[in-house]
């Protein structure tokens, strides 16, 4: 008990302590939940030699799991479904990616209602769907056009959304302007420091953009989202836009901090000039399109990055576990994401290390050979996250995590 809960402390040092309460509040929630929030132990654990050692090495998501698939507007204005947070990503054995994503189903069989056959299931559709997409070996992507089920639904409330549902949610009109609700659920009151830190930030982001006015801040909040960066320094910012009131932007401005990968994936990374250029690089290689707004900002003395993006809420996210959901439906959005993972796999080859196309297409074409070890790799690392979670349940019930 006390390596696990020493292990997360150590980890979480020095993150606001308010959004850290929160996040340690929600793993107490579920294993998955807990999961999400300690990629950081999942790679301590991990078991190398338990993973198929033929593995093509490529560029990673690092923290991929069934909530980090979202829909977003791209800096061309079209709605896509794609991977969302690159904040772990490394180059590594593609195994690892497909280990941590088939883990998320086995954690999540509770919150999604399923049993651990079907669980069996969808981790065997979406290998089938990765495999299927390497072997094509053209990268491709999820659009309104292209996209079925559950994510075409998606796609289609978000193309439709009026501009003001969405600041509606974060914002509020006062008089000809807009100011940030803090509600406590999306967003908290940033001190006049930390709100100088985010307006410099959006301002040295501006200085390269033609239209500087457009990234007029108007207002600025602490941000939350998410399980694993609860904590990190992250804000909301309100900017003038085309125009106040309700032409306003939103912009998430997130530090970068180091790969919890980095150490132990045992590949040679290139050198990045910040840890949000690192973050900024990965995104633009393995996604379809970039999101609106994307680019690493660093502060005036260099010592801390920071990626800003257009806001994406949380409500972009397929609700696999909605009780109206059904296993067909959670089916088909998993394989969509397994071809999703192969495309970024693709999209990303041969770059500064990465694995060749062929080598990837290869791999997609054995994939009879692999799945089985994948498989067992992950329902063992399942067990393990749930003995953790256990161990951290006791832990926080005894106060160990009241910061």
């Amino acid at each position: 008990m006390t390596d696990i809960v020493q292990t997360i402390l150590d980890f979480n040092s020095g993150r606001d302590p308010e959004r850290l309460l929160m996040k340690y509040a929600k793993m107490r929630t579920s294993p998955y939940v807990f999961l999400r929030g300690t990629c950081h132990l999942f790679y301590d654990r991990l078991q190398p030699d338990s993973l198929p050692a033929d593995a093509p090495t490529a560029w990673l998501c690092g923290d991929l799991h069934l909530e980090n698939f979202g829909s977003y507007k791209g800096d061309n204005r079209l709605v896509y479904f794609d991977i969302n947070d690159f904040d772990e990503a490394v180059l590594g054995p593609v195994s690892w990616d497909l280990v941590r994503l088939l883990t998320s189903v086995f954690a999540a069989a509770g919150s999604l209602r399923i049993t651990q056959n079907q669980a069996v299931l969808l981790c065997s559709e979406f290998m089938s769907a990765y495999g299927s997409a390497l072997e094509s070996g053209k990268a491709s992507w999820l659009d309104r056009d292209s996209a079925d089920g559950l994510v075409k639904s998606l796609l289609d409330a978000l193309k439709n959304r009026p501009r003001v549902e969405h600041l509606d949610k974060y914002t509020k009109p006062v008089k000809k302007s807009r100011v940030i609700r803090y509600d406590g659920e999306r967003s908290l009151k940033a001190s006049n420091k930390e709100a100088a830190r985010a307006t410099a930030l959006v301002e040295t982001y501006a200085a390269t953009q033609k239209d500087k006015k457009f990234f007029e801040v108007v207002d600025v909040a602490h941000r939350i989202a998410g399980a694993g960066s609860l904590g990190v320094e992250r804000y909301i910012v309100l900017v003038k836009g085309k125009g106040s009131p309700d032409e306003n932007y939103l912009l998430d401005v997130k530090q970068s901090l180091p790969s919890s990968l980095q150490k132990r994936v045992g590949v040679s990374q290139p050198e990045w000039a910040s840890e949000a250029d690192r973050v900024v690089t990965l995104q633009n290689r393995m996604q379809a399109a970039s999101t609106a707004f994307l680019d690493a900002v660093t502060t005036a003395k260099g010592k801390r990055s920071y990626v800003v993006r257009a806001l994406q809420p949380s409500a972009d996210r397929v609700a696999l576990d909605d009780e109206s959901v059904t296993f067909e439906q959670i089916s088909g959005v998993v394989s969509q994401m397994g071809r999703i993972v192969g495309w970024a796999h693709l999209r990303s080859s041969g770059l500064q290390g990465s694995a060749t196309a062929d080598a990837l297409v290869a791999f997609g074409a054995s994939r009879k050979g692999w799945q089985a070890q994948l498989l067992e790799a992950a329902q063992q690392c399942a067990r393990q996250t749930v003995d953790d979670w256990n161990t951290y349940v006791a832990a926080y019930d005894a106060g160990a995590f009241q910061v």
